[in-house]
């Protein structure tokens, strides 16, 4: 989990995305729409569960992933970890 999840040099993917194979590495390859707020918490999910820091920069936004929240399914140490993470960044509380 990066610290510097919000780092101004860091271009965050918007649009039409395809995930990269480590982190959509089963089933064929599929194109999300981060405008859709369904598809956007799915990608938010996957990359979560399997992405690298790197990735993290790139695909969330911390205020996207506060609004999200009781919308994606993770696994609890997850949860748990970004639950942590927004209250010492973010000051909110939410729940794991």
């Amino acid at each position: 989990m990066p610290d510097d999840l919000d780092v101004a040099d860091v271009e965050k993917v918007t649009g039409v995305v395809e995930l990269p194979l480590h982190i959509r590495w089963s089933g064929p390859a599929r194109r999300y729409d981060l405008a859709d707020r369904q598809q956007r918490a799915r990608v938010y999910e996957q990359v979560l569960r399997e992405g690298n820091e790197d990735d993290v920069r790139r695909f969330i936004q911390a205020d996207e992933l506060v609004d999200l929240w009781d919308e994606l399914v993770l696994p609890r140490n997850v949860r748990r970890a970004w639950a942590d993470w927004l209250g010492r960044h973010r000051g909110v509380s939410l729940s794991c």
